[in-house]
């Protein structure tokens, strides 16, 4: 028996093959039994659908009876179908099969020396075994052999196969991967606007609405009162700046009684005081999680926090993070730009403690803004000098033009000026009644006495001159005096906005307002929601440390096989199309690619897996890469090129042998289809979601855990199922592990299309192959001729010749006939037709009974080989 002949990963659901043709082949050095026994051991434990139990097993002819009580095991855990491909030899003219191969539950291809002309048996069976173990097609088959005569036939076979040239595989195969994991990026920063609602109320810092009017500093404590003090404290200092602006500050008795600096000084002394209670509640608190002990401690200095609010909780923490991460790979992001976001997040959201707000504190109620609160500033009034001297000399020049009184008025005006600038000097409001505290000032007297003196003069010598009746003397001077009054009550109520407004006291209330927020982001983020942060950032950090796990074992399987073969195509003299066939193993399997070379390690405790049991491990390497193909990308279907010819390595020290394909066999590659390399991420991707719709529950118990390998591990078997369909079938057919999926919505974007087998693309649009040859191959006239019989023309003579007595399977697979390639195509194909899930084969196989003489069976166990 050679390995080279049976399907290495079958995929699930189809039939499972094993060889019995060579003794040991299968003695992996187990006790107490035969290579043969645990062939069929290994083909027990296969896992198959409930229900289908599908065995195709290879034999030689002259053995079917020896072999009796194996076949009667394949049936011990129940109904079993079996057909059997036996290989006898060119001389043999009769086959004895026993009971256990009969209709309808078995039944037997006899196969005449499968070697062609210099081809080898194994290139002729492998083939033909991928093509019945299809499920569909081992099925037809199966009935087809319970029509014919004792269930036995000769098969005549055209097959055509569709398939990706190496380069095609190997260059989907990179991209698909390097669309799943994509580059490494930077952690960038974490948004509100791009996570649920659970999750942005940790990044925005704000308040839930339950917690609107809770009242976190109640009035009876500590810093409550130290609150409440600094807030009457600024509240004085505002009325006693509102009673001294006007006239009643200047002229009344506010100006004597208002301290403002000293009101100010009490502000800034109250606003440390209550600075210094938070900075104590911040420092006694500053865990990363809260705890009774600092309840306690943060009531004893006045701070109360209420219970946890309905709209947070640690319970909905890992279905928020679920749904954020199934949204960015659902979108389409690599798993390491999903890894970075969440990292961002885990950063964003990880609990610092509250005493990390001390920093904060500082620049909210710190010593520079508290210095510059309590800063002297100097109270100027009057305005620019030279105008001062100018308007009070105009001033009083108007007074004194009453004639002889002039004189006197005049000046007088001048001196009233002076002496209200001289009375908002005395009464300024940054001089404290007492003298303790003063800014200094200067309200422009002197300048306001000189301009007066000068103009009050010269209107005295004008009123001489124009000697104006005393109405309108008295008029001017009741203006001038009036104008003298209004100008310095202007000047005195400009110059204390001035000066509030530079000492500006009422910034205190906006520190206050400020430190009271901070108090409250920090009682809600640091204090009250510290374990939920705490869960959600070690769960976003256990999540992207599993993708970025995930995206380096999907990227080591997506590396070239150092140890493989390279599949090139050197012509021949002849002008003839050559591959490279895999050469065989030193114990006579085939070598392995690197990608596959993994064990499963079932020590492993998987503390974040929802199964029952743990998946099983890969029983055997994926299968080798077809050949490549002379058929460009996109071009039309051409005939069938000469026989192609097989390059086969031999031993380590011999040559390469040269040997033509079975003759009907044909073969046609594209060079990958528009669709190929997204239905391969969405593959992935939905299977990745799959591996983490496993991990949540372990988060949630225990999200600090370390990353059990055995996530990894699926990886692996996740990047090797896929990497084995993109093999057997150009990944025409779905992965059946979606079907476990606890959350199909979870498959958004990319994914969705391509999880049901009607909603995948068509098999042209995967392989850039067009169907047309294979529709021309299935007409619906039933022509023997097509077809090549696996037995030479000495053995014309044992076959039927009834014309009715054989059967007819057409097989092709579902792939071909839906999607853009329309039906059309498909116009006069016969409607007997087997429409297969899976594979890349299409074609005929016609059954050909035997004469009723051929065929013995033997009803008792005969003496041989078990």
């Amino acid at each position: 028996m050679s390995a080279n002949v049976l399907p290495e990963r079958p995929l699930p659901g189809h039939a499972v093959c094993l060889d019995l043709r060579t003794e040991g082949a299968y003695d992996h050095g187990a006790a107490g039994g035969s290579g043969h026994d645990a062939a069929v051991r290994n083909a027990l434990d296969a896992p198959q659908p409930g229900g289908e139990r599908r065995f195709l097993v290879l034999d030689d002819a002259d053995r079917l009876v020896s072999h009796q009580l194996l076949y009667e095991r394949l049936s011990s855990y129940g109904p079993a179908h079996i057909v059997c491909l036996a290989v006898g030899s060119r001389s043999e003219r009769n086959l004895s099969r026993t009971l256990t191969l009969r209709p309808p539950a078995a039944g037997v291809l006899w196969l005449f020396d499968t070697a062609e002309d210099g081809v080898p048996g194994e290139a002729v069976l492998r083939p033909l075994v991928d093509v019945l173990s299809t499920p569909e097609v081992f099925d037809a088959v199966l009935r087809a052999l319970g029509e014919v005569v004792h269930g036995v036939a000769v098969p005549a076979v055209r097959v055509l196969e569709h398939d990706l040239t190496d380069e095609a595989r190997a260059r989907a195969w990179r991209q698909a991967v390097e669309g799943l994991t994509g580059p490494d990026v930077p952690a960038g920063a974490a948004s509100a606007e791009q996570v649920p609602a659970a999750l942005a109320l940790l990044l925005d810092e704000g308040v839930p609405r339950s917690l609107a009017e809770h009242r976190w500093l109640p009035p009876q404590g500590r810093a409550g009162s130290r609150l409440a003090a600094c807030d009457e404290a600024v509240g004085v200092a505002v009325d006693g700046y509102q009673r001294i602006r006007g006239a009643a500050g200047l002229l009344g008795g506010a100006g004597r009684t208002v301290d403002l600096p000293g009101d100010i000084e009490r502000v800034t002394e109250e606003l440390e005081r209550f600075r210094t209670a938070v900075a104590d509640a911040f420092g006694a608190a500053g865990g990363s999680r809260l705890t009774a002990e600092h309840r306690g401690e943060l009531r004893d200095r006045g701070i109360e926090l209420p219970e946890m609010p309905r709209e947070m909780s640690r319970a909905g923490i890992v279905p928020a993070l679920r749904d954020h991460t199934h949204d960015l790979i659902g979108k389409g992001l690599p798993l390491r730009s999903v890894a970075a976001r969440l990292a961002a997040l885990s950063a964003r959201t990880a609990p610092v403690g509250s005493a990390a707000r001390l920093a904060r504190l500082d620049v909210v109620c710190g010593p520079e803004r508290l210095r510059r609160l309590g800063a002297r500033h100097p109270f100027t009034a009057g305005g620019s000098r030279p105008a001062a001297l100018a308007v009070t000399g105009v001033l009083a020049l108007i007074a004194g033009v009453w004639p002889v009184l002039g004189w006197v008025l005049g000046p007088a005006v001048g001196v009233l000026a002076a002496g209200l600038a001289h009375l908002m000097l005395r009464r300024r409001p940054n001089r404290s009644p007492d003298g303790r505290i003063d800014g200094g000032g200067a309200t422009g007297a002197a300048p306001r006495l000189f301009g007066g003196l000068v103009g009050g003069f010269a209107g005295a010598g004008l009123g001489l001159y124009l000697g104006p009746p005393l109405w309108t003397a008295a008029v001017a001077l009741a203006v001038s005096v009036a104008a003298v009054v209004l100008l310095a009550l202007r000047d005195w109520t400009r110059a204390v906005d001035d000066w509030w407004a530079r000492a500006d006291p009422e910034e205190a209330w906006r520190i206050l307002r400020e430190t009271q927020a901070l108090v409250v982001t920090t009682a809600v983020h640091d204090w009250l929601f510290a374990e939920v942060r705490h869960h959600c950032s070690a769960g976003a950090g256990a999540v992207a440390r599993l993708l970025r796990g995930l995206a380096e074992t999907a990227e080591g399987h997506g590396q070239p096989d150092p140890s493989g073969l390279s599949y090139e195509q050197p012509s021949d003299p002849a002008g003839a199309e050559t591959e490279d066939v895999t050469p065989p193993a030193a114990d006579g399997g085939t070598a392995s690619w690197s990608w596959d070379d993994w064990s499963a390690d079932g020590g492993v405790e998987d503390v974040w897996s929802d199964m029952d049991e743990e998946p099983d491990p890969v029983r055997a390497p994926a299968p080798p890469a077809p050949p490549a193909s002379p058929y460009a990308p996109g071009a039309p279907d051409r005939d069938p090129r000469g026989p192609r010819r097989t390059t086969v390595p031999a031993a380590p020290a011999g040559e390469p042998l040269s040997l033509p394909a079975p003759a009907w066999l044909e073969r046609r590659y594209g060079d990958g289809g528009p669709l190929l390399v997204d239905t391969l991420v969405a593959d992935l991707v939905a299977g990745t979601l799959l591996i983490l719709d496993r991990c949540w529950a372990g988060i949630e118990r225990d999200p600090g855990a370390a990353v059990p390998a055995v996530h990894e591990q699926r990886m692996a078997e996740l990047m090797d199922e896929t990497r084995v369909r993109l093999e057997r079938d150009v990944a025409a057919s779905p992965p059946p592990r979606y079907d476990g999926l606890r959350d199909p919505d979870a498959l958004s974007g990319l994914a969705t299309a391509f999880t049901d087998r009607s909603d995948r693309p068509d098999a042209a649009r995967l392989t850039g192959v067009a169907p047309d040859a294979v529709a021309r191959l299935l007409l619906a006239e039933d022509d023997p001729g097509r077809t090549v019989a696996l037995c030479g023309p000495e053995h014309l003579r044992l076959l039927s010749h009834d014309p009715l007595a054989a059967r007819q399977v057409r097989f092709v697979p579902e792939a071909m006939r839906r999607g853009a390639a329309g039906e059309d195509v498909w116009r006069g194909t016969a409607e007997d037709v087997v429409w297969t899930g899976a594979g890349r084969h299409a074609g005929i196989l016609r059954l050909v009974p035997l004469r009723t003489d051929v065929v013995h069976t033997v009803r008792a166990e005969e003496a041989g080989e078990r």
